[in-house]
């Protein structure tokens, strides 16, 4: 048993490669497992993300374990990389639902599109950057959206790339490659003021750590089920439901956080009955009143995000277009800031389940899963395998070392940005600090978190990518 300082610390122990437990104490009604080694644990933790991962394993309705995936870090009230499950028949409404445990970016998540071409087969890769920097519009405002009318909205809300190939925006085929088909079903109970902030901001790819990347496929690990060939060109895209999800969020934050009251140091809801250890937890039983609605609007505001994605798809197929001929195809789009309705096998018992996945993506057994790295490492394709505990979920990213004020002060921006152009890596980045922000050091070693998802029997590696061209927020 490995034990150190600390409370949470006193439960560690090593379950086996690539995992730790921590074991159920105080307010906890489930063990904590952590996809780490001690020494992945001792260089990336900071007390707060693991503290809110024990505190996570306190809500209501919790089973299985509460997750932590090996690009945790610290987040609004759930760990980012978090996934817990609740029963939706636990008690008299069902399990907890949580807007904390999704996050501000609604389905925020990855897409995958194969070009089929070599870098050799581009005329001029430094002018298809340039094309790609003007065409897909970048950056915190949300300006520069396709052009659509509210009655558009209210249908992508409602359908999702369904309705995104009705416009025009979309190729059928591409919908078999999303996860859910790019549908979720809702009623669309999406705020006035959420459908306003997206109503400007279709096909646009945010700021932070959202980018649109050319990549070429390094190598290939054994197995290659996609048809991928070395040197391939492909395109990553990383973004989300914009303004719109982050109003729905901040919507049902409010409503859910102010009918909680402070209790004897914890959160209590007298109506339900819950208990919760941070009032950033609040939480609603899923068959209420209020947590349907937030789980209505949650969908509605995932139907944008793979809207979302499917326009910057569009736009990169017309900028190729523009420069040469090449055919493409969608390899996968996932999500990795959802709750999920599912059917999973807890303690040998058949159990439905709210999956919360938070800077976590699902990966159900041959699904691909894509995992984005730094700007000057690498991105990896994996696979979901059948043995994954962790309600079929797995990373979502390299995961933050650096918080973004840590960053800015301790890397030089611009002299990042020269070191990378002269490994061959092509940035454009249109918002001040962003190149400090995103910098590579200020991520954890994305190859030793695909390392530790393997060990840990959550994903293996299918192909890794090297960065060719960045679009930057």
């Amino acid at each position: 048993m490995f034990v150190a300082e600390g409370e949470w610390k006193n439960h560690l122990e090593v379950e086996g490669d690539g995992l730790l437990r921590i074991r159920q104490h105080a307010s906890m009604k489930v063990d904590a497992m952590i996809v780490a080694d001690q020494e992945h644990l001792a260089r990336s933790s900071d007390d707060r993300s693991i503290s809110q991962l024990v505190n996570i394993a306190s809500m209501p309705g919790v089973v299985g374990e509460a997750w932590a995936m090996p690009d945790w870090h610290f987040g609004y009230g759930f760990p980012i990389g978090g996934v817990l499950a609740t029963d939706v028949e636990w008690g008299e409404q069902g399990g907890s639902i949580s807007p904390g445990g999704v996050g501000f970016d609604i389905n925020c998540g990855v897409r995958l599109i194969a070009l089929d071409c070599s870098v050799d087969d581009i005329p001029n890769i430094d002018r298809l950057a340039g094309r790609l920097n003007g065409r897909i519009p970048s950056g915190g405002s949300g300006k520069g959206g396709l052009d659509i009318k509210k009655q558009d909205l209210k249908e992508i809300i409602s359908r999702g790339s369904d309705a995104m190939v009705d416009l025009g925006f979309a190729h059928e085929e591409d919908l078999k490659n999303i996860e859910s088909n790019g549908v979720l079903e809702t009623d669309e109970g999406v705020s006035e003021r959420a459908m306003e902030r997206g109503l400007k901001a279709l096909g646009t790819l945010g700021s932070g750590n959202h980018f649109l990347e050319l990549q070429t496929v390094q190598s290939i690990e054994e197995g290659n089920p996609h048809g991928l060939f070395e040197g391939q060109v492909m395109c990553m895209i990383h973004s989300g439901s914009r303004g719109l999800g982050h109003q729905v969020c901040t919507d049902h934050v409010r409503v859910l956080e102010d009918k909680y009251r402070g209790r004897d140091g914890t959160w209590y809801n007298e109506e339900w009955g819950f208990e919760i250890q941070d009032r950033q937890l609040a939480a609603a039983p899923i068959h209420s009143r209020e947590g349907q609605s937030y789980l209505d609007a949650m969908n509605g505001a995932a139907n944008f995000a793979f809207a979302n994605r499917g326009a910057l798809t569009h736009r990169l197929r017309q900028a190729l277009a523009a420069e040469f001929e090449v055919e493409s195809r969608l390899l996968y789009d996932v999500s990795h800031n959802i709750a999920k309705i599912e059917d999973h096998q807890i303690h040998g018992k058949s159990c439905t389940c709210v999956v919360h996945r938070k800077g976590a993506t699902r990966a159900m057994p041959g699904q691909p899963v894509l995992v984005p790295g730094d700007m000057g490492t690498g991105s990896w394709l994996l696979e979901g395998m059948e043995q994954n505990r962790a309600f079929a979920s797995s990373c979502h990213g390299a995961g933050r070392l650096l918080s973004r004020s840590q960053a800015k002060k301790q890397i030089d921006g611009k002299a990042m940005k020269r070191e990378l152009e002269s490994k061959g890596i092509r940035v454009h980045a249109n918002t001040p600090n962003i190149l400090s922000e995103e910098a590579p050091g200020a991520y954890k070693d994305v190859d030793e978190v695909i390392r530790l998802s393997n060990a840990a029997g959550l994903t293996k590696p299918i192909a890794r990518f090297s960065p060719l061209a960045v679009i930057k927020g």
